[in-house]
């Protein structure tokens, strides 16, 4: 009986042991997660224009400098930061929305202007 005991004691010793060292369990929201999540904003805003995007979203936090426009092939881009999307306009009209990251940690896409 103490064999037993004593070998049980070993067991839930070295079972603690090895959990305490394990990595805690977190509720992580992935960048492909929100991606899913936010998809149908992005096909709903897509062609509107920028009154149509300031008055549905608001004021933009910052409006980036427009890229673009070397060619008259490749037409100037304007995007403006939201605290969650990031708005890319062409000839005035909304050609994507691309979701920010929520933290530093997160793996996506790297933050704008880096």
């Amino acid at each position: 009986m103490e064999i037993a005991m004593n070998r049980l004691f070993l067991i839930s010793t070295f079972a603690m042991a090895t959990l305490a060292f394990l990595p805690a369990a977190h509720a992580d929201t992935l960048l492909v997660d929100r991606a899913r999540m936010d998809a149908a904003v992005e096909h709903s805003m897509r062609g509107m224009n920028m009154a149509a995007v300031e008055k549905r979203l608001g004021a933009p936090t910052q409006k980036l400098e427009p890229r673009g426009g070397e060619k008259a092939q490749w037409p100037v881009i304007q995007r403006w930061v939201y605290p969650q999307y990031t708005v890319y306009f062409a000839h005035g009209r909304v050609v994507d929305v691309v979701l920010n990251r929520a933290s530093a940690e997160e793996i996506g896409p790297a933050p704008v202007g880096k």
